[in-house]
């Protein structure tokens, strides 16, 4: 790959800035063996697992603006598979398996920082709730240990561990594997990845309609660059799934909210770890740039804007500061609002839909991206084969008509 002195020069100077596009930029064709509605990670992904691992190489990924725009460009970047239920823990931890050695795999440096996940306990329910999980995930193969708070202050030093605060810790659960990665170099490194072999990656084309035969099966989509003719579609829109679909004839039991965050100016190294309060509500981290990262909850009406009520990011910023003090003086350099599709239960839907030839991965709520090598690996296997992976099996839609649900509610911690 030869990049111009020009596009180095700026790398240079401004490292958050990728080099170059790094992909062809084509025409749709008129056929395809597959197409992906979304031009996310998860759907970056799925277009490189179906080529590499399936041999399915003329297909395409339809983003009706830019890659990693979404979502994806959207989010704090933490990483870990502590979830309670065994389904849930057995689908993130095969995806920080992936992120382990994604860099690798994608010839792509996605700065992937095992530095620590820090789940915080200030009160009796939050030690039993914390020791459920260390006991599950520990059953499950996966690492988690329940550790004190001056264990806890010990691990990430600007920790307030005062007793005289208004939520005091009284310990932690601690996930060692689990950190941090750059969000839009993941999407980034699939897209280069999946475009060398041979996927055409389109921008600028919305989906407008589905095509169906006289049978009723996927025959094809209409978009706003032209009718593609396809066999298949798999739908992976984050945030907007549900708006898709339902141009499909498909009512999807999700919901969408704004989920807010913010990043602090960029100051030295600081915060070595991930920390999570599910009392309080928020999560710091800090990225390679020297921001901290914080994020905030759902709001708590059904919208798509990505501003969201103020008073969320407030309280969130009082609860960061309690916990650490000393960053009371910061200055927030921008704010966010994500939009997240939920489902009922907070688990994913990942799976075939009533329509033959149409597949869907949408409903992660707040955890998508810690997902993003996994969720695609397991949804290019259902598409490529028309049958699910063991792993998300039990992510079907049809677990809402018999009443099977995984309900990482608040089985999640603070669900991100």
């Amino acid at each position: 790959m030869r990049f111009s002195f020009l596009a180095l020069l700026r790398q240079a100077f401004h490292p958050d800035v990728p080099w170059t596009r790094q992909w062809r930029d084509p025409e749709p064709k008129s056929a395809y063996d597959a197409v992906i509605v979304g031009g996310g990670g998860h759907g970056l992904a799925t277009a490189f697992y179906l080529a590499s691992q399936h041999g399915l190489t003329n297909i395409a990924v339809l983003e009706k603006g830019w890659i990693g725009g979404g979502n994806t460009g959207r989010n704090t970047t933490i990483i870990r598979s502590n979830y309670l239920f065994p389904e849930s823990a057995a689908l993130y931890d095969h995806s920080l398996k992936l992120f382990e050695g994604l860099s690798q795999a994608l010839n792509y440096n996605v700065m992937f920082s095992p530095r620590g996940v820090l789940m915080l306990a200030h009160n009796h329910h939050d030690i039993i709730s914390l020791k459920r999980h260390v006991y599950a995930n520990r059953l499950s193969g996966i690492d988690n240990q329940y550790i004190s708070a001056k264990a806890a202050k010990a691990f990430c030093p600007p920790l307030n561990i005062s007793p005289r605060i208004r939520y005091p810790v009284l310990g932690a659960a601690l996930q060692r594997r689990g950190g941090v990665a750059r969000h839009d170099a993941v999407a980034w490194g699939f897209a280069r990845a999946a475009d060398a072999l041979g996927v055409d990656i389109i921008q600028n084309c919305e989906v407008t309609g589905l095509m169906r035969d006289a049978g009723g099966a996927v025959r094809g989509i209409e978009t706003t660059r032209g009718a593609i003719s396809t066999p298949k579609v798999g739908v992976v829109a984050a945030g907007h799934s549900s708006v898709v679909l339902e141009r499909f004839g498909l009512r999807m039991p999700l919901e969408s909210f704004p989920l807010q965050a913010l990043v602090s100016e960029p100051v030295k190294p600081i915060v070595p770890c991930v920390v999570m309060s599910n009392t309080i509500h928020a999560y710091i981290s800090q990225s390679d740039k020297g921001e901290l990262v914080i994020g905030a909850g759902t709001d708590q009406y059904v919208s798509y804007s990505q501003q969201g009520g103020q008073h969320v990011t407030a309280q969130t910023l009082e609860a960061i500061c309690e916990l650490f003090p000393q960053f009371g003086r910061m200055r927030m350099l921008r704010n966010w609002g994500g939009i997240v599709d939920v489902t009922p239960d907070r688990s994913p839907i990942i799976g075939k839909t009533p329509i033959e030839g149409l597949f869907v991965n949408c409903g992660w709520g707040t955890g998508g991206f810690k997902a993003t090598p996994g969720s695609g690996h397991v949804f290019a296997h259902t598409m490529a084969t028309g049958a699910p992976h063991p792993i998300n099996a039990p992510f079907g839609l049809e677990r809402f008509a018999s009443g099977r649900l995984i309900d990482e509610a608040a089985a999640a911690a603070v669900a991100h």
